[in-house]
């Protein structure tokens, strides 16, 4: 059968656009209204964003990529504003459109004038905005922006919504004519013939089964300084977050998606996580909060500890979280390559998870050393193998023929002479499986009755590793026809 790529629909994003400038002048501010949401981190004290962070924007009818960045710092050197730095010019070179933000309230500094001559060096479509515009202060700010060479200024304000349609009048003619350069690539291209799916057979009906087309969706959580950006950079093949020996570098939870092994993923990179009560600056308070998000909108974590220092009481609050929130987990041990009794510090690990996380009872623990990118593969199979159990599905048949074996093995109690009949079960969802059991007395029932099904279903179902959410409901035999 033969295809043709689709031409380039109008909603589909035409360019690439990178923010940059020094700290606090707004990037971050202006990155979250072109893109409709609050996804960076913004404060009032300079330097929030140290990685880069894309997202799709929207400008009227414009659809392009947006990258926020960390502020331009003049530093040649090997510090943390260094790679910082090294990271926009990164994300500079890969752009199609750079916008070059000034303070429009501050007027141009010396800063301003170093970066712009850097930017007017490297040529390229380049923009320059003027934030904070606002007011009789921010227009006469953005007039001095003229002396930077870099064109006409834009005057806006990011917090307000000012000026975006000059923003707008500015990147239309940039849109239109990657537009035409796309169509013209898409009419250029030949004809190929791509083979249909392979069947490999049917699948259970009453299995779940993930679209494997859509990412997965994974959060990589963990206590500072446990080599979360390291193993993300890792799991990419490139530096694309901001590592080093710093502990808590990583303060937005960055999202980034990835083809890992033929199969796509949408990768989290989380801040540290800290004891609550260490926990006092309003920035730090922010990081751990986008980082719980990142949790909530997972559907595999992957808690990340430290060799040196394992299942320590925030690990088990981290990994206790996710369980709460009802994802599928995965416990990594990084820094394997600095172990030298591997096989015995390996057993004390099993142990210490079996005996501290009874909740996770049967999830993949993987050790892995992102440094040195070992491990990899054994942590990609655990993830995907939690991910498929944790969309499992199981056929209401097999539940009931399953829940009266259970019943005639271990009958549930007889409280003040009255038998508790459990009538019939289903899964009602999957993500994690839930599952609903009918019977007379729910109320009666002691919880360790539910221990003993619920253990019975990882056992018996292959449930190993995923939350189980089981519940009661009242009600009378369905097939009494009195």
């Amino acid at each position: 059968m033969a295809y043709r790529p689709p031409a380039m629909s109008p909603s589909a994003p035409t360019f690439k656009l990178a923010i940059v400038g020094r700290p606090n002048v707004g990037k971050s501010t202006l990155f979250n209204r072109l893109v409709g949401k609050r996804l960076a981190l913004v404060d009032d004290q300079p330097g929030v964003t140290r990685d880069l962070r894309e997202g799709e924007g929207k400008l009227a009818d414009l659809r392009f990529i947006v990258v926020d960045t960390a502020g331009l710092e003049d530093v040649d050197d090997d510090s943390l504003q260094a790679r910082m730095r090294r990271l926009t010019d990164r994300a500079v070179a890969e752009a199609d459109v750079v916008l070059f933000v000034i303070d429009a309230r501050a007027g141009v500094t010396p800063l301003d004038q170093t970066f712009a001559d850097i930017l007017r060096r490297r040529g390229g479509r380049i923009l320059l905005g003027a934030n904070k515009a606002e007011g009789r202060a921010g227009l006469s700010g953005a007039m001095e922006a003229y002396s930077l060479g870099l064109g006409e200024p834009i005057p806006f304000s990011a917090e307000h919504g000012e000026g975006m349609e000059a923003l707008y009048a500015a990147l239309q003619p940039i849109a239109d004519t990657f537009a035409d350069e796309a169509a013209l690539i898409t009419a250029q291209a030949p004809e190929t013939n791509v083979a249909l799916p392979e069947v490999l057979g049917e699948e259970d009906e009453s299995d779940g089964v993930a679209d494997p087309s859509r990412p997965i969706q994974i959060a990589v959580v963990g206590r500072p300084n446990a080599g979360k950006s390291t193993l993300v950079n890792a799991i990419l093949g490139e530096e694309r977050l901001l590592t080093g020996p710093e502990a808590g570098i990583t303060r937005d939870a960055i999202g980034l998606e990835i083809d890992w092994g033929g199969r796509p993923f949408r990768v989290f990179d989380t801040a540290g996580m800290r004891k609550k009560a260490r926990v006092q600056e309003k920035l730090e308070k922010l990081s751990v909060g986008d980082g719980l998000r990142a949790v909530r909108y997972a559907e595999v974590v992957v808690v990340l500890l430290d060799v040196a220092s394992s299942f320590e009481q925030q690990d088990l609050r981290i990994a206790d979280l996710a369980e709460r929130e009802g994802r599928a987990v995965v416990i990594a041990v990084n820094k394997w390559d600095l172990e030298k009794d591997k096989s015995a510090r390996l057993r004390e690990l099993r142990e210490a998870f079996d005996r501290l996380l009874p909740q996770l009872k049967g999830a993949p623990l993987v050790t892995v050393s992102a440094i040195e990118g070992r491990g990899l593969d054994r942590l990609r199979e655990a993830v995907l193998k939690v991910h498929a159990t944790w969309n499992r599905r199981i056929a209401t048949a097999k539940l009931n023929r399953w829940l009266g074996d259970r019943v005639a093995e271990h009958a549930p109690p007889a409280p003040s002479g009255r038998r508790i009949r459990l009538r019939y079960m289903t899964q009602v969802k999957s993500r994690p499986p839930s599952f609903l059991a009918f019977c007379n007395k729910p109320e009666d029932l002691p919880e360790s009755y539910t221990r003993f099904l619920v253990n019975g279903l990882r056992r018996d179902f292959g449930l190993d590793g995923v939350p189980i959410r089981f519940s009661y409901r009242k009600t009378e035999n369905p097939y009494d026809r009195k």
